[in-house]
């Protein structure tokens, strides 16, 4: 075969790729209740169910260091693992964390990397348990299991439990960590235009801070066993709103629709996208990193969500036509696409 006959992993994307590899991986163990294609595994053994999920950052690829500080990048790592435990409806209980780092780090730096995952575990009450240090040839590569438990009458939650007429709901507001990025960048280009340019960041901290410090929204997770609600389904936003709806009307078999107007978009991060001249319903949709929670719950829930502070209503799920439509602001009505960030392009 010459080298055109081989299929490039951008062709498959991300997703398409993770269900080629694993596709033909039989579970043997009674124990396993959940492997491969949510966001986390669940175990069970007898006792308890514990959660299991895992995620690489790799330098160039997922974080530049021009601008995002070590020790963000820390918090960050474990955060974003810390995120899949709670979309699984599960408390996040102990991390593990490896490294691979080339001779251009220093002990110093490795400090500040590490100062942050410790802030993280303190701010969310977390055990470090293991993890492994390796070279790199180059750059720094960051991989990160959590591990968490579903206590009690628990259960977890999946993407695959959405039913026609269930409301859909996000917590927090959507496209802020997207716009950082782009204020980021754009700081970044004229700074290797103009070694003396002094970026003028102020204006901007609440959607940097969403960039560069994401926070998992244990607190959601906990108000809503709370408020007794009935999630149906639950996934975090990662790769923009657009691709996780398509994940759980995938794996539930339904549609949905969705009203743009009902999106949460924080007032900062319209002013940037104007800034930039962009369409902040469109940072929402497809930007990501913004590690909100997305769930489904009846119709009946409406009261018991409305009491939930930070929590809205956006759409409902519909029939299983497998329509994923936006009602715009001024009505017209157009199919959501998945055009979130993919990690093999």
């Amino acid at each position: 075969m010459t080298k055109s006959d081989y299929k490039q992993l951008s062709d498959l994307g991300e997703f398409g790729l993770i269900d080629h590899l694993t596709y033909s991986f039989q579970i043997k163990h009674s124990s396993t209740i959940k492997a491969v294609g949510d966001d986390a595994a669940v175990l069970d053994f007898k006792s308890k169910q514990i959660v299991v999920t895992t995620d690489l950052l790799v330098e160039g690829i997922h974080f530049n260091l021009s601008y995002v500080p070590l020790k963000h990048l820390g918090y960050k790592a474990v955060a974003v693992n810390l995120s899949d435990v709670c979309a699984m409806n599960a408390e996040p209980l102990q991390i593990t964390v490896s490294i691979a780092v080339s001779n251009r780090f220093t002990l110093e730096a490795l400090d500040d990397l590490y100062s942050g995952i410790h802030a993280a575990c303190e701010r969310y009450q977390i055990d470090l348990i293991g993890g492994d240090t390796t070279s790199s040839k180059q750059g720094l590569l960051i991989s990160i299991t959590a591990i968490g438990v579903l206590n009690d009458d628990t259960k977890p939650v999946y993407r695959s439990g959405a039913q026609e007429n269930d409301l859909i709901c996000v917590s927090g507001d959507l496209g802020a960590a997207y716009m950082g990025l782009q204020i980021l960048e754009r700081e970044r280009r004229l700074f290797e235009q103009d070694a003396s340019f002094k970026p003028s960041l102020d204006p901007y901290s609440y959607i940097i801070e969403r960039q560069l410090k994401p926070e998992p929204r244990a607190d959601i997770v906990s108000l809503l066993k709370h408020e007794k609600i009935n999630i149906t389904s639950m996934i975090d936003i990662s790769d923009g709103l657009s691709s996780e709806l398509m994940h759980i009307c995938k794996a539930s078999d339904k549609g949905c629709k969705i009203f743009e107007d009902k999106v949460p978009i924080a007032q900062e991060t319209k002013d940037a996208a104007k800034d930039l001249n962009m369409n902040p319903i469109i940072a929402a949709l497809n930007g990501g990193e913004d590690y909100e929670l997305l769930f489904t719950t009846p119709l009946s829930s409406f009261e018991g969500i409305n009491k939930i502070p930070g929590i809205s209503i956006i759409g409902h799920i519909s029939a299983s036509d497998k329509n994923l439509l936006m009602i715009t602001a001024n009505g017209e009505s157009i199919e959501l696409k998945a055009q979130g960030w993919n990690a093999l392009e």
